[in-house]
């Protein structure tokens, strides 16, 4: 048997593990590509993604705060106003996030798979 199959997927501290355990899972891309527009409060997310469960979002934008991409500001006034935004190393992000959206967009046009419009990134 190969080294390599001895070993799971999850217990190689390979560059893919690194990415899929960082920005993997149903909802993370899409809260990046969302602040990588502007940044946003947790209502307009639930606007954006009305399918997200307040658990998951708080969770997921917590994981994304701890791993550095997402910035929490907290504003004092009445009543609190807390906004999310990207990082230095979350802007670093942007392109690899332009390139899921053309590739997304190609592989749409290639299946012939209907989608409502074709939204890419395309950010500094």
């Amino acid at each position: 048997m190969p080294i390599q199959e001895e070993y799971t997927m999850n217990s190689l501290n390979t560059g893919i593990n690194i990415f899929m355990n960082t920005v993997g899972g149903k909802w993370k891309c899409l809260i990046l590509f969302f602040l990588s527009q502007q940044p946003r409060r947790t209502k307009e997310f639930y606007l954006l993604m009305p399918t997200i469960t307040q658990k998951v979002l708080t969770e997921q934008l917590k994981q994304l705060e701890r791993d550095e991409l997402v910035r929490r500001e907290v504003f004092k006034e009445v009543p609190p106003k807390v906004e999310y935004s990207l990082t230095e190393l979350g802007q670093s992000f942007v392109p690899v996030l332009n390139t899921m959206c053309e590739w997304g967009n190609t592989y749409a046009t290639v299946q012939n798979l209907e989608r409502e419009e074709q939204i890419c990134c395309q950010h500094e």
